[in-house]
């Protein structure tokens, strides 16, 4: 169980690490530097989504236009990457302190098989008391997922089929006010780092 439980974290990292590279033209750049003439890329995350927030509320990207939202997907069964990067969320904008009004953390469950409006409500509670969760239909995550450049796929448990895992990208987004990326982070990210940064751009 130890051995499965390390593997999943490096697995989580590796995800993030990967999807950064693939996503994001500043991670490329400095690791596969290319000669001739360079533009300013601009990294495609985001867009459009309809989902369901842990009151039951039907809800858009629209309604938090005008906040910066940080965008974290996973699950609430998560062992160990989803909680360490809530927790990471929930205090850096404790130390940004009255900044962090301007931001809406936002958890997206990449398991809507399980992870009902009530589960989220549960869930998230346990964090921060402005986090929220969102859920939807299996399309519906899989349009947000694919909008953030986000993997995840179910790993099956043969000895207990209903207590599957989900592999998934580990990258926190922080989305401007217009809904436009602006950065990101990652759970292993410091408190000190992500709070600094945060109180810098909000």
């Amino acid at each position: 169980m130890r051995a499965k439980l390390i593997l999943s974290v490096i697995a989580g990292l590796l995800l993030g690490g990967v999807a950064a590279i693939a996503i994001f033209p500043e991670a490329r750049e400095r690791l596969f530097p290319q000669s001739g003439p360079q533009t300013a890329g601009k990294a495609l995350i985001g867009g459009p989504f309809t989902l369901t927030d842990q009151t039951g509320k039907q809800v858009t990207d629209k309604d938090y236009r005008g906040h910066y939202m940080l965008v974290f997907f996973g699950f609430t069964a998560c062992p160990d990457i989803c909680p360490a990067g809530l927790q990471l969320i929930s205090a850096a904008l404790d130390k940004v302190g009255a900044k962090a009004q301007n931001a809406t953390p936002i958890f997206i469950s990449v398991d809507p098989a399980r992870d009902t409006p009530d589960k989220l409500a549960a869930f998230v509670k346990n964090f921060n008391d402005r986090l929220v969760g969102l859920t939807g239909t299996p399309d519906q995550i899989a349009a947000v997922a694919k909008a953030y450049k986000v993997f995840y796929e179910k790993t099956p448990n043969d000895a207990a089929p209903a207590e599957y895992g989900m592999n998934h990208t580990s990258i926190i987004y922080l989305m401007g006010p217009d809904g436009e990326y602006v950065t990101h982070f990652t759970p292993t990210t410091s408190v000190d780092a992500m709070a600094e940064k945060l109180n810098k751009l909000l």
